[in-house]
């Protein structure tokens, strides 16, 4: 048994603590409550933080840590097929110790900036199950796939993926799931094959859906800059049919376990089929500002019970920080989200890395909450303000965590 105390105790599923304490047993949970209702033991060890915020660890529901090392390398494009062409050629001149050492430095900033849960889009499945073993994170490895570009047979595509993840170790640690890349990358029969293997064996299931103007563009009238790059590559009789949201909907894509990411650009019927779904939504603040896109529909699905998530997105669509190079750190997603949206409360903007992400992996009461068997993942952060102060605090300081715990085992402390 293990005690940590902290000035401030955030479980989230209910009001702060003032001098509050959570005790671990195994790797869990076992109670959430003031220090006065603690009963010392003698084989129970007490982790006295003194002026912190104890809080669940946060979770990112979108991340590709293999793109790490990317980060500065390709400036803001004109469009997004841009974009799109840059880290193509940026990524064939690369090999496997690039991708090796670019998912290790990813591993290591999200951790030590708070992240303890990560959903990780795995262009290179290869560095699996190896680089697992370099990190105390929590993953959720999704495999991805495309084949529009290779002309690859979509059954042997999904095929290949399904017989990777069944030779690949599973624990409360590390889970597994897939990715198709998104509308205009996987024709629609991969989708379809797709949908259908997540739910036969019960596997989450992420891809980047209405992304850009271009993207809609493509999908909504069967023109711009996208439609003309890849109408010699792909089938595009789909194209001036709808829009990317009714496109997956169509395959049989969207449902409650699948992370759609961006969706950005909304036609008039795309909410009610998100809601309908009871799909999950991953925002990007930081790669949103770096591609100018529109402003992200956050009130219209917020209203309409939507869940919404913050994520990171890759290192290679955030821009630079007054000449420094950007870091895979959630709180500087909080803090770019509260900057568009100041109307909505800290309280809310911190759910949507805790207990709407946790929520969107389908695992609620496991993680992104102090609550009894959940999880003992958790961070800590120095803070001397006041109780009614701390949310904000959060999202507006990109505070850096000095005490860090995975499954009840502690991977950064504060120095003594």
């Amino acid at each position: 048994m293990t005690t940590v105390r902290a000035r401030l105790v955030l479980p989230l599923n209910q009001p702060p603590i003032e001098d509050g304490a959570v005790t671990i047993h195994n790797g869990r949970i076992a109670s959430v409550g003031s220090w006065d209702s603690y009963h010392a033991s003698a084989s129970n060890t007490v982790i006295d933080l003194g002026s912190r915020i104890l809080m669940p660890g946060l979770v990112n529901t979108h991340c590709h840590l293999d793109y790490s090392n990317m980060a500065g390398k390709i400036p803001p494009p004109s469009d997004f097929p841009a974009w799109i062409k840059s880290i193509l050629v940026l990524k064939s001149h690369w090999d496997y110790s690039d991708y090796a050492q670019s998912w290790l430095t990813g591993a290591a900033q999200a951790l030590h900036t708070g992240t303890t849960t990560l959903a990780d889009i795995e262009a290179v499945p290869e560095l699996l199950p190896h680089v697992w073993e370099s990190t105390s994170l929590r993953l959720i490895s999704l495999l991805e796939m495309t084949g529009v570009r290779s002309g690859q047979n979509p059954e042997a595509t999904l095929s290949q993926a399904l017989s990777f993840l069944n030779n690949l170790p599973r624990s409360s640690h590390r889970s597994l799931g897939l990715s198709p890349h998104a509308p205009y990358s996987t024709s629609a029969q991969l989708l379809r094959l797709t949908g259908l293997a997540a739910q036969e064996f019960n596997l989450p299931l992420a891809i980047h859906a209405a992304e850009s103007y271009e993207e809609f563009e493509m999908f909504m009238a069967g023109r711009g800059p996208l439609f003309d790059w890849l109408k010699s590559q792909r089938d595009m009789t789909a194209c001036g049919l709808g829009s990317p949201i009714r496109y997956l909907h169509q395959q049989g894509l969207l449902s409650p376990r699948l992370l759609a990411i961006h969706v950005n650009y909304l036609a008039p019927e795309d909410l009610q089929l998100l809601v309908t779904n009871r799909v999950n939504v991953i925002h990007c603040p930081r790669s949103h500002r770096y591609f100018d896109h529109a402003p992200f529909p956050f009130q219209s699905m917020r209203d309409a019970g939507i869940n919404i998530c913050l994520a990171t997105d890759s290192l290679a669509s955030i821009h630079k920080n007054q000449g420094q190079l950007p870091e895979l750190n959630l709180f500087e997603e909080l803090r770019a989200f509260t900057t568009t949206n100041p109307q909505i409360a800290p309280e809310e903007i911190l759910n949507m890395v805790t207990l709407n992400a946790a929520q969107a992996l389908g695992r609620q009461g496991e993680l992104g909450e102090l609550r009894p068997n959940a999880h003992a993942d958790l961070i800590a952060v120095p803070y001397n303000g006041n109780l009614s102060n701390c949310f904000d605090y959060l999202v507006n300081t990109i505070p850096t965590p000095d005490f860090i715990m995975i499954q009840g085992q502690t991977c950064v402390c504060p120095a003594s």
